[in-house]
C-alpha cells in the first residue's frame, strides 16, 4: 500500500472512529444510559461488537462531564477450545479491571437442547442470568451488552415472523426484578461500522463455537434478508428503527395497548382540519344519487 492509499484509508478510518463515538454518546444521552458515579459491567464475549463497546466506551470515559467507572467481565462458558489466555492478556494491555467468571453454562445447553436444535434461547437465558447475579456481587448500577442497531432489527422481525410479536431489544431495559438495568450503547451503531472498526483496530476475536456452527437459525436468515434490502435501498434498516422510535399506539391493533373499546363520538369540540363549507360542497359536481341514506339502518 502506498502512502496515498495509507492516508486515505487512515482518514476514512478517523471518520468511522468519530462516527461511531458520536452514535454512541447519542444513544448514551438520549436513555439516560450513564449517570454519574456509575459502575459500568462491560460484559465481553469476544466478539467484534463486545470489544467495540469496550474501546468507545473507554474512549468516551476520559472526555464525559460526569465520572464513571468501567469494569470488563467476561463469562466463560466452559466451551472445549475456548482460549482462556486472549480476553485476560488484552485486558491487562488496557489496565483496566476485570473479572473472568467461570460458569459451565456450554454442559447444561448441550445436555438439554435437542442436537440440530437452536441453542441460543437457553444459553442467552442462563448467561443473562448468570451476569446479573455477578453485577450485584461486584456493585455494578449497569450492565453494558454489545447489541447495535442491526440487533434489534433483527430482533423485531423475529418476533413478527416467529412469535407474532411486535416487540424488539430497548436501548435500556430494567430486569424483570427490578435488581439490574441494562444498557445497549451501540444501539445506534450498524453492524458494517463496527466489522470495519473491529478490523481496523485487529481486536483479538473469539468465535462462538456453539452458535456459529448453527448456519440455519433463524436469524441469520432475516440478516440475509435486512442485507439484501439495504443494498437495494440503502438506509432502510435505519428506517425500520426509526419506526421502533416512532410508534403510534392509535394505528395499530393492540387493545392492551390503546383504549379501542371506549371511543366516544365528540362533535362539540374544535373541528379537524378536514372541515369544508357549503360553498365548497355546492360548487363541486356531487352526483347526490350516490349517497347512502343510513337513516333506516
Amino acid at each position: 500500500m502506498n502512502q496515498k492509499d495509507t492516508r486515505k484509508e487512515t482518514l476514512e478510518f478517523n471518520k468511522l472512529q468519530k462516527r461511531l463515538r458520536r452514535h454512541v454518546g447519542n444513544a448514551i444521552t438520549d436513555y439516560n444510559m450513564i449517570e454519574e458515579g456509575d459502575v459500568v459491567m462491560a460484559c465481553i464475549s469476544g466478539g467484534k461488537d463486545s470489544f467495540a463497546m469496550l474501546d468507545i466506551l473507554l474512549n468516551l470515559q476520559k472526555a464525559a462531564p460526569i465520572k464513571f467507572d468501567v469494569v470488563a467481565v467476561n463469562l466463560d462458558q466452559k466451551q472445549p477450545g475456548f482460549p482462556e489466555h486472549i480476553l485476560p492478556d488484552y485486558f491487562e494491555t488496557l489496565d483496566i479491571p476485570y473479572y473472568i467468571v467461570d460458569k459451565d453454562t456450554y454442559s447444561v445447553v448441550k445436555e438439554k437442547v435437542p442436537e440440530g436444535k437452536t441453542t441460543c434461547g437457553l444459553c442467552s437465558r442462563l448467561r443473562r442470568g448468570t451476569l446479573y447475579s455477578f453485577a450485584e456481587k461486584i456493585g455494578a448500577t449497569k450492565l453494558a451488552l454489545g447489541h447495535h442497531m442491526d440487533d434489534i432489527v433483527e430482533t423485531m422481525f423475529l418476533n413478527m415472523f416467529h412469535g407474532s410479536r411486535l416487540k424488539a431489544m430497548p436501548p435500556k431495559l430494567r430486569s424483570d426484578d427490578g435488581r439490574n438495568v441494562v444498557i445497549r450503547p451501540l444501539t445506534y451503531c450498524r453492524e458494517k461500522d463496527l466489522i470495519r472498526y473491529a478490523e481496523h483496530k485487529n481486536f483479538p476475536i473469539i468465535p462462538c463455537n456453539l452458535c456459529g456452527s448453527q448456519e440455519n437459525l433463524q436469524r441469520q436468515s432475516i440478516k440475509a434478508m435486512l442485507i439484501e434490502w439495504d443494498k437495494k435501498t440503502p438506509g432502510r434498516v435505519e428506517a425500520i428503527f426509526k419506526s421502533i422510535q416512532n410508534v403510534s399506539p392509535s394505528q395499530l391493533a393492540d387493545r392492551d395497548l390503546f383504549d379501542f373499546e371506549n371511543l366516544p363520538l365528540d362533535r362539540e369540540g374544535n373541528r379537524e382540519q378536514y372541515e369544508f363549507s357549503e360553498a365548497v360542497v355546492s360548487s363541486t359536481n356531487i352526483d347526490e344519487s350516490m349517497f347512502i341514506d343510513v337513516t333506516n339502518i
